[in-house]
């Protein structure tokens, strides 16, 4: 069983920035992943990473914006968000799995292990 646990969520200013971090113990896993739910929307990706280093993938919403990296032990994910907008505001789930294609990166059901989220509040 993967443990994930987030951090690093709040409120600022459309502009501003938050780094959420996600840390991982035990069990497998070579894909780690950031998805965000708002109300009444369904649960979206927002950045993937290949453990191994063969893919860093991104919705169109979030490129050139957000920037997903992992520690060198490969336990601890992070999501720099920098010129955050309103519409960022989600509960922000980190989730792991494995051998998940490039192509399939978004599909949440992919993904065996999730976090309990961490809120980004946007304000404009």
């Amino acid at each position: 069983q993967v443990q994930l646990v987030e951090s690093g969520g709040g409120s600022v200013q459309a502009g501003g920035s938050l780094r959420l971090s996600c840390e991982a113990s035990g069990g497998t896993y070579s894909t780690l992943a950031w998805f965000r739910q708002a109300p009444g929307k369904e649960r979206e990706g927002v950045a993937s990473l290949s453990t191994a280093g063969y893919y860093t993938l991104y919705a169109d919403s979030v490129k050139g914006r957000f920037t997903i990296s992992q520690n060198n032990n490969r336990n601890t994910l992070y999501l720099q968000m920098n010129d955050l907008k309103p519409e960022d505001t989600a509960m922000y789930y980190c989730a792991a799995g494995t051998r998940i294609y490039s192509y399939s990166w978004s599909e949440s059901h992919k993904y065996n292990y999730w976090g309990q989220g961490t809120q980004v509040t946007v304000s404009s």
